[in-house]
């Protein structure tokens, strides 16, 4: 239980200092958006089997606060890195986040998965740590724009809940006709599919 004099305290920015893709990253996160205290576990898997080349265009979906976007951005100094929540608090946080770590090939802007990602053909991967409670119809929404988003050739990397690994396995086949698990952990499990 919290007592009103807690309340100051508890709406100050916290602050995560982190190692994401070999790149040190100060990021402030608050009460509210996902994981606010440290670096979820999908997202520390994922960082260990995702590849990125130094010109690539990816789209962090979901964003949160930034520690995708960001390690991804820093990892592609010549490409550029788009990230998109509907939550306008994270998309705030990630913006300061790019400014308080200097990186200046990303930007963070609201949009309902890809309501407001107006690009066709233009992604070179398209990342996401998956919320659980994402539906089959708002997954089948996300899929068919990501495929349409992509280049040929261009990658689309999910990591989600083991529970949900066999679903997106199925769902991934059915629209890239392809799927490959990069790992599975004891919680998470890394998905990709190519647009081919």
């Amino acid at each position: 239980m919290f007592i009103r004099s807690d309340i100051p305290k508890l709406k100050q920015d916290l602050t995560i200092q982190t190692n994401l893709l070999s790149h040190d990253l100060t990021l402030k996160t608050r009460w509210g958006v996902f994981s606010p205290r440290s670096i979820d576990d999908g997202t520390l898997l994922l960082m260990k089997y995702l590849k990125v080349g130094e010109a690539d265009k990816c789209l962090d979906l979901g964003c949160g606060y930034g520690p995708i976007g960001l390690a991804v951005a820093k990892s592609c100094p010549k490409g550029e890195v788009h990230m998109v929540d509907k939550d306008f608090i994270a998309v705030e946080l990630s913006n300061t986040n790019a400014k308080l770590n200097h990186i200046d090939n990303t930007k963070a802007y609201l949009s309902d998965a890809f309501l407001s990602v107006n690009k066709d053909n233009y992604f070179d991967q398209i990342i996401s740590n998956v919320p659980a409670k994402v539906g089959r119809e708002q997954l089948s929404i996300i899929l068919y724009d990501a495929f349409d988003a992509l280049k040929l050739g261009g990658r689309i990397t999910f990591v989600t809940i083991n529970g949900l690994r066999h679903f997106i396995k199925d769902n991934f086949k059915s629209v890239f006709g392809n799927y490959k698990k990069l790992k599975q952990g004891q919680k998470y499990t890394i998905s990709q599919a190519v647009k081919e």
